[in-house]
């Protein structure tokens, strides 16, 4: 069954990760996604370890489901090629520094005029205004910068940042929401336009309680753990065997956590009898909780508080993602089958939708592996797609 995006055609001049995210989101969703790579080398994650039978696996966990174009955009005949791609495409996407793709005379203002429906997403890490807007960037930069490390980790002392890569990812989200809001636009007025999305806003943007305890109290956020800032208990406990979390959201929860771990004492001490409270007492409530819990171990645990309607959940391992049941049943770790790595493992897609289902249709493609077919759809012959591998274009 087609996807909800069947019959998109989209020209994707990304590299590394925030912007090939963002396509790949489009692939799963059923669009044509053209990757336009340097020839020689392809998008510069290609090189990142570990490698399979000589092919990246991170690359290949972030371009499933497109097609690669090897193409030199330096060379006239390569700006040829990919203008020819433009004039019936419905977005392009890029990446690169602010300043880039003019140089190149392939800027949303030149792209516009020989397609003025098409939707123009520029991916960069501070935008394509302001004062920062020609540095470049990175995700622990971003990372740094837009306030994300400023509360994560286990105190002040020790400036931490998220395991993955989540400033790229949420550039990445942002711009495809940025695309689909411009396409969308598009039924209704016919016309395209362009989509600016910095890593440094989206930092901002998920922010989240952070923006609202400093407006609110004039003092800077700092790290606290795993603890929440706002709701308590809200933490990792420690069990006899490892750490599980749990969420008491409300009192009522709260008291049914006294009440499994036989601590009605904590029920009836007034530090505790109130959220903003326990929130106060944390650090002598947090020690109380390690104590009775550490009579048993984590699953004994996780099994009476799911019994008792507690949120919790256990801190598992990578491996141990990969296997749990609720994963596997959201078909959350696809196979596939790649003409040279063999069969890799890539994660699913988190979108489910009930009439036309999002779906991971290929791998990754190996560099170039579909210049002839691309090439040929645009009337090259056989002949002319030989001379521009003899020269170098593609």
């Amino acid at each position: 069954m087609p996807g909800p995006l069947h019959g998109i055609k989209v020209i994707d001049l990304t590299r590394v990760l925030a912007g090939p995210f963002c396509t790949m989101t489009l692939a799963d969703l059923g669009a044509e996604i053209i990757k336009i790579e340097k020839p020689g080398t392809g998008d510069d994650s290609r090189a990142f370890g570990p490698h399979l039978h000589g092919e990246s696996a991170y690359f290949m966990s972030i371009n499933r489901g497109k097609k690669s174009l090897t193409l030199d955009l330096k060379a006239e005949k390569g700006r040829e090629i990919f203008l020819k791609l433009v004039k019936d495409a419905d977005v392009v996407v890029e990446n690169f520094k602010p300043g880039v793709m003019k140089k190149l005379g392939l800027d949303y203002a030149a792209l516009q005029k020989i397609n003025p429906k098409l939707i123009y997403c520029a991916s960069s890490g501070f935008g394509q205004t302001g004062p920062y807007s020609s540095r470049p960037a990175y995700d622990l930069i971003i990372q740094g910068m837009g306030g994300l490390m400023s509360i994560t980790g286990p105190d002040a002392s020790q400036p931490t940042k998220v395991g993955s890569s989540i400033a790229d990812i949420f550039a990445g989200v942002f711009s495809a929401i940025g695309i689909l809001s411009a396409l969308y636009n598009r039924t209704n007025t016919g016309k395209g336009q362009m989509v600016d999305v910095a890593m440094l806003d989206c930092m901002v943007a998920i922010l989240e309680n952070a923006i609202a305890r400093f407006t609110g109290s004039g003092i800077d956020p700092v790290p606290i753990g795993n603890r929440h800032p706002s709701i308590a208990p809200f933490t990792s406990v420690r069990t006899s065997d490892g750490y599980i979390n749990i969420a008491c959201g409300n009192d009522a929860l709260w008291l049914k956590l006294c009440e499994i771990i036989e601590r009605p004492d904590l029920a009836t001490d007034k530090r505790y009898e109130s959220n903003r409270s326990r929130c106060d007492h944390m650090p002598d409530l947090l020690p109380q909780l390690n104590e009775a819990m550490q009579k048993q171990p984590a699953a004994y645990w996780l099994k009476k508080l799911e019994e008792g309607h507690v949120p919790a959940g256990p801190i598992n391992t990578i491996s141990q993602v990969l296997s749990d049941p609720q994963v596997l049943a959201r078909n959350m770790l696809l196979e596939l089958a790649h003409p040279v790595a063999g069969m890799v493992k890539v994660p699913g897609s988190p979108v489910k939708l009930s009439d036309t289902p999002a779906e991971v249709k290929a791998p990754a493609p190996v560099l170039g592996q579909h210049n002839d077919e691309i090439l040929a759809s645009l009337g090259y012959s056989v002949q002319q797609i030989e001379g521009f591998r003899a020269e170098a274009v593609i």
